[in-house]
């Protein structure tokens, strides 16, 4: 592919902004957050998902291309989350410790194990320490042995830290407050599928089949081919909202996970659902190219996120690989053109986290920080290097 040589340099502008900005040489592992201007924000709160995700990106980034210095810049991430997050007590990890690395959230977000499970089995592909991979195996134990719904299929979304129930279950403030989530459910399958690569274990396969058989039953509409964002228990369907980017991201990333389990039958049933899953989530793309956030209820939210155009490089170009038809091509080189107007900071380095729908860049984000992370950006430049090798 032409862009080839654009995404590796990209991929290298990301490694080497969090390698230089993020990492907390007083306290240790990397800073919790980064303004929007790149300055240190002074004693904010470490997330979990934040360093899980630091840790799977340079750990796939080695994968990709063996490199000392992102090697010990994963081992850092994987020390830190070994010391500090995770849980001595009860399992799992602690939402978030503070700027010192003391207990802070410590409530049990099942996202936030999912996101430690797949940084884990990344790194221990890289690096081959055994101990990466039992604490991986030991989230998933854990996921499975609390959160696991086997009534019902699928899993619960969070818990008080002894596993008790939790009344607010939510992500973000913008979630609404449900048992089950479209996006949990979508990490879980992403972390089982990639610990499978490294420990291909029959009851963990069993999980990662059921996980799509839930995908395919209840969390995709079948008319529309959107997905579904929030359920109760009994997978009633509670939010109307549509999500763009979890659209254009599940299109590739469910197939993804059929496809380490070399099921010909499943493959070809999400090959099948990814391209009506990729044309739906295009329905959000914007005269400039890019990939708008979300369709509310007779609103459009036309502000454009950094992770959303990362998801939508990967998808759209899936799609294109999938069938051929040059119109997903189109979709891949506008998101692409798009983001390096507009999302790309080319002042500051890494992406900014967003623009309005007139491009001025959204208020009051950060560059890093509980969710702004690098591995998106960084996902999206791997795969599409991977693609077009």
């Amino acid at each position: 592919m032409h862009q080839a040589a654009d995404f590796q340099r990209e991929l290298d502008n990301i490694l080497f902004y969090w390698a230089t900005r993020a990492v907390d040489t007083a306290d240790g592992g990397f800073y919790g957050c980064l303004d929007a201007y790149d300055a240190v924000v002074p004693g904010a709160p470490k997330g979990a998902v934040l360093n899980a995700r630091i840790l799977w990106t340079f750990a796939a980034a080695c994968n990709h291309a063996p490199n000392p210095v992102r090697l010990a810049l994963a081992r850092r991430a994987y020390d830190y989350i070994r010391q500090h997050f995770v849980d001595p007590e009860f399992g799992g990890v602690y939402w978030t410790v503070d700027a010192h690395g003391a207990p802070l959230d410590t409530k049990k977000q099942v996202y936030a194990l999912a996101f430690t499970i797949y940084g884990l089995a990344e790194y221990y592909r890289a690096s081959g320490d055994a101990g990466a991979l039992e604490l991986a195996q030991a989230q998933y134990r854990t996921i499975e042995a609390h959160s696991f719904d086997a009534a019902q299929g699928g899993y619960l979304e969070a818990f008080a830290r002894d596993w008790q129930p939790l009344a607010d279950l939510r992500l973000s403030a913008k979630d609404a407050n449900e048992k089950k989530t479209m996006n949990t459910h979508l990490h879980v399958l992403e972390a089982y599928a990639n610990l499978y690569r490294a420990w291909p274990d029959a009851g963990l396969g069993q999980q990662i089949r059921a996980l799509l058989g839930v995908f395919d039953a209840h969390i995709i509409d079948p008319g529309t081919h959107h997905l579904r964002l929030f359920f109760d228990e009994n997978w009633a369907s509670k939010s109307a909202v549509v999500s763009y980017g979890h659209d254009i991201e599940a299109a590739w990333l469910l197939l993804e996970a059929a496809e380490v389990l070399h099921d010909e039958a499943l493959i070809a049933r999400f090959q099948h659902l990814a391209l009506p899953m990729a044309v739906a989530a295009a329905e959000g793309l914007d005269a400039d190219g890019g990939l708008s956030y979300e369709l509310e209820p007779g609103h459009l939210v036309r502000e454009k996120h950094w992770w959303v155009q990362a998801e939508a490089l990967v998808g759209f170009l899936n799609a294109y690989q999938l069938s051929g038809d040059s119109k997903f091509m189109d979709q891949f080189e506008g998101v692409w053109k798009f983001t390096q107007a507009y999302i790309l900071d080319q002042q500051g380095g890494e992406w900014v986290w967003g623009v309005e729908a007139d491009h001025a860049r959204m208020a009051g984000q950060d560059k890093a920080g509980l969710w702004k992370c690098p591995y998106h950006n960084g996902r999206a430049c791997l795969e599409i290097l991977r693609r077009s090798a």
